[in-house]
Formats: structure tokens, C-alpha cells, sequence
């Protein structure tokens, strides 16, 4: 039996990427459409609300149609908009279980496709720019069904999928980079164990930020008042998603911090110290300082909320900046391979 060639299993990967950017993008439109409904306005009123309703508006108004007659036909007329109400319900759940399910087939999709990058390249599938970009998409994919199945987070899909599409669109168009061997420098086990806590850490992180945007848009939406029916009137509680926020960065920040000192090791077996300010691991260690800040914000009275999230926010700037501004623009040590 002959097994596939570097190139072949190189081209298969690019084919699985590119579909799970097609089946992601599609999840996206499910997300979309989820969020324009409200379905928490069906299922969070109480089931009597409505006999009770109809009931005082008969007896309000005599001139109405709906009278105040025997139990069962006060019963029947009560209860008259309920398939109306289930099949709404019945709706947003199929249309939620299509969304999840394409996200599934995405994410399978975008793991076969990385897998498939690794054998064809010999390695982790983790050397370069363009292969930290897909796994980095294909962690925040996998931490956004985490959370998914634990929280009630489906709010957050549409923008989770529209990250990790346009995460991996930047890859395979600009960062894109063919498979090959290790500069000589990056082929050391510590390449598995850093540059992989950095990617879970960043998955992660990038759940915490999306929720701590849409926390500080419906807390806004809260404090005008019940009558705000906009996009944010839709969203979960802002309590809810701040949990989330804090959920998650609480998860990635001692990943996080693992990875910043995984870094410092394998600097010291390589360039033979362990930290000289380069620009990567200052602004890691930036972003470490600033969700440390969001996390101690967070147990101190007076800071929790708002003030806090913007630490987070900062924190998750930092993030993006590191991997995208420093390596493009800011020339260093880590400056090979566009790591």
C-alpha cells in the first residue's frame, strides 16, 4: 500500500481548510438568523400568562370577543395562540441545532485539515504564521462548543464563526506559507508544549472577549430599560455573559502564564538566557499583566463589571497585536518563520 505524498496530503489540507471556511460561514448565516429572533420572549413567560390575560381583558371589556363563559370555552380561547407560540419555539430550536450542528462540521472539517497539514509536513502542525493562525481558529472554534454545551452562550456564534472565518480567509490568502521542515531553531520539543499552550490560551481567550463586548452592550441595553428591543434586547443577561467572560479568561490566564514561562525555558536553551525583552515576550508579557489586572479587578469590590472588562479587553488587544503587529511590523528574535 502506498500512503499519500507531502503534497498530496499539503493539497488536502488546503481542500479541508477551505471547506470548513465555507461550512463555517454558513453556521455564521444560522448564528445570524438565531439572533434576529427572541426566543427567550416564548419560553421565559409563564404558560397561565396568557389564560390569565384573556380572562382580565374579558371581564375589562364587555365589548370584546372573548367572554367570561364556561371553564372549558374560557379555556379553549386562552389558550388559542399557543401552537402559535410552540411552533415559534419549535423554530428558534431547530434552527439553533442547525447552527451547532454546522459549527460541528466545521470544526471536523478544520481539525482534519490541520492534522492532515502535520503529517504532510512531518511535524506539529504549528511552525509558522500561517499554521499558528488555522490552529489558533480551530481553538476558539473548539472552546466556543465547550462553552456551548455549558452555558448559554449561542448568542455569541455569530461572531465566534465570523472570527474564526475571517481568521482563516487571512491564512489562506496572505499568511499563507507551503509545508515544509523547521528553520533549525524552532525544531525542539518545547515547539509542542509552548506554542501549543499559547494557541489554547488564545482559543479561550477569544470567547472571553466576544462575551465581555456583548456584556457591556446589553448591560447598556439593561440600563435604558425593559422597553429596549433591539439586537442587545435579544442577547442574554449581561450577568449571564459577564460569568462567561469570567469563566473563560479565568480557564486561559494560568495557560497563559504556562506558556509565557514554557517560552522563557526554551529561550534559555536556545539563545542562553531566559528573557531579554524582545518584542514578543514583552508584549506577552504585557498581555499577562493586564489580565492578571482584570482577574485581581474582579475580586475587588468596586472594580467588578465594566471596569474590569476594559482590562480584559486591553488584555485581548495586547493578544492580537502580538501575533498580528509584532510579527509584521517589528523585526526580533521570534521574527523567523512569522512566530
Amino acid at each position: 500500500m502506498t500512503l499519500p505524498s507531502m503534497e498530496t496530503l499539503a493539497q488536502l489540507s488546503d481542500n479541508l481548510v477551505y471547506s470548513a471556511i465555507a461550512v463555517y460561514a454558513l453556521a455564521m448565516l444560522a448564528y445570524a438568523a438565531l439572533s434576529a429572533r427572541r426566543p427567550e420572549a416564548h419560553r421565559q413567560q409563564p404558560a397561565a400568562a396568557p389564560a390569565v390575560e384573556a380572562t382580565i381583558g374579558a371581564r375589562a371589556d364587555p365589548g370584546s370577543r372573548r367572554s367570561v363563559g364556561a371553564p372549558g370555552e374560557e379555556a379553549r380561547d386562552a389558550t388559542g395562540p399557543a401552537p402559535h407560540t410552540d411552533a415559534s419555539v419549535n423554530a428558534v430550536d431547530r434552527l439553533s441545532a442547525i447552527a451547532a450542528a454546522l459549527t460541528i462540521l466545521g470544526f471536523l472539517l478544520h481539525l482534519s485539515g490541520v492534522v492532515a497539514r502535520g503529517f504532510a509536513a512531518g511535524r506539529a502542525p504549528w511552525g509558522n504564521m500561517y499554521e499558528f493562525a488555522v490552529v489558533a481558529a480551530l481553538a476558539a472554534a473548539a472552546a466556543f462548543l465547550v462553552f456551548l454545551r455549558r452555558e448559554p452562550v449561542r448568542a455569541l456564534g455569530v461572531w465566534i464563526t465570523a472570527i474564526v472565518v475571517l481568521t482563516l480567509g487571512l491564512s489562506v490568502t496572505v499568511l499563507y506559507t507551503p509545508a515544509g521542515a523547521l528553520v533549525p531553531v524552532l525544531n525542539s520539543y518545547w515547539l509542542v508544549i509552548h506554542v501549543a499552550a499559547a494557541i489554547t490560551a488564545g482559543g479561550v481567550f477569544t470567547i472571553g472577549a466576544v462575551a465581555i463586548l456583548l456584556y457591556r452592550l446589553r448591560l447598556r441595553a439593561e440600563r435604558r430599560g425593559p422597553a429596549h428591543t433591539g439586537y442587545a434586547g435579544r442577547l442574554p443577561a449581561a450577568s449571564t455573559l459577564n460569568r462567561v467572560a469570567h469563566t473563560a479568561n479565568l480557564f486561559a490566564f494560568p495557560i497563559w502564564t504556562f506558556a509565557v514561562i514554557a517560552g522563557a525555558i526554551w529561550a534559555e536553551n536556545s539563545w542562553g538566557r531566559y528573557w531579554g525583552w524582545d518584542p514578543k515576550e514583552t508584549w506577552a508579557f504585557i498581555t499577562w499583566v493586564l489580565y492578571a489586572a482584570y482577574l485581581h479587578a474582579e475580586a475587588t469590590a468596586g472594580w467588578r463589571g465594566t471596569k474590569a472588562s476594559w482590562f480584559a479587553l486591553l488584555g485581548y488587544a495586547a493578544f492580537v497585536f502580538n501575533f498580528f503587529g509584532v510579527n509584521m511590523w517589528i523585526s526580533g528574535l521570534h521574527s523567523y518563520a512569522g512566530i
